[in-house]
């Protein structure tokens, strides 16, 4: 590509908050790759503040999902995006949705780097078990970037000094998907970690929102040891707590995934509704533990991961 002598680049990434800290290495590598364009990310309510934390972006704009049938907003979004002369696109969700961006940009489109048929560098997507995070090196790499580094969360700290936490302590993650508890191992068996976990001399630490205050009130009954932090860390204080925690222990969900990027030893608990090939949690040191029904997951096995860690 001939830039211009400032160009402008897009960065699409809508959702999901595992997903979207797993592409913290290629925001990363697209901001260093264009020094001196203006890069904007275009993504969803929830990962807007993360995005601007991040550091790689002069622009953030919020993308509100407008049905199919919304053509009025449909064609407002299009407008925009035509508007800002964007000379580069990198569509890092690679989803349907992006797909009809780049149809409706028609002719006039810019360099799209992404799978939807006819855009100027297309990537054919590997089979399903290569994970997210090559998918987005195979991306890029088409693109002329070639190194990818793993997410960094660095730019995320705050003070979880009130949290009074005695040290040491292991999060528990006990939350997934709503629709999907095939994804959770029960609340029964994190009790019972949790109790092990406490006579070992190890404080269990809760982490989640709202959706899972019912099992963690479950875990707390059963061991009263347990601090509940539900609904009470905003993302910065996650990273600060992961980075001092003995282990994670947790199912497959975003918070998990910051957990284990934010470098603490992670044990991740995959039901056959997970990909751990395609969508492992990144981070040095994590274990994953398998499942058809994480019903069949014991606590001694989850036990004897952590020894292993």
């Amino acid at each position: 590509m001939t830039e211009s002598r400032h160009p402008r680049i897009l960065v699409i990434k809508l959702s999901a908050l595992g997903d979207f800290i797993q592409s913290l290495g290629a925001f990363r590598a697209i901001r260093d790759h264009h020094r001196g364009a203006r890069i904007t990310l275009l993504t969803t309510a929830p990962f807007v503040e993360m995005a601007v934390a991040c550091g790689c972006f002069d622009d953030v704009w919020q993308d509100d999902r407008p049905r199919w049938w919304q053509v009025g907003r449909w064609f407002g979004h299009i407008r925009r995006l035509r508007r800002a002369g964007f000379t580069r696109v990198y569509d890092l969700q690679r989803s349907q949705r992006t797909g009809w961006y780049f149809r409706l940009l028609g002719p006039r489109s810019p360099e799209w780097i992404g799978i939807v048929p006819g855009c100027s560098h297309r990537y054919v997507d590997p089979p399903e078990d290569t994970h997210i995070m090559a998918r987005h090196a195979g991306m890029l790499a088409l693109a002329g970037i070639p190194d990818v580094p793993p997410p960094d969360l660095s730019f995320l700290h705050a003070d979880v000094g009130h949290f009074a936490i005695k040290a040491p302590y292991a999060l528990l993650v006990p939350g997934s998907s709503a629709h999907r508890a095939v994804k959770r191992w029960p609340a029964g068996q994190f009790a019972e970690l949790a109790q092990a976990l406490t006579r070992e001399g190890v404080t269990p630490v809760l982490i989640g929102g709202p959706a899972e205050r019912d099992a963690m009130r479950k875990i707390t009954e059963t061991c009263p040891e347990t601090r509940d932090l539900c609904g009470q860390t905003d993302l910065a204080e996650l990273v600060t707590l992961a980075q001092g925690a003995r282990i994670a222990i947790g199912n497959d969900t975003g918070p998990l995934h910051i957990v284990a990027a934010a470098g603490c030893p992670t044990i991740a608990l995959f039901s056959r509704e997970s990909h751990p090939v395609r969508s492992r949690p990144p981070g040095p040191t994590v274990t994953v533990l398998q499942k058809p029904f994480l019903t069949e997951l014991t606590v001694p096995e989850v036990l004897a991961a952590i020894d292993a860690q």
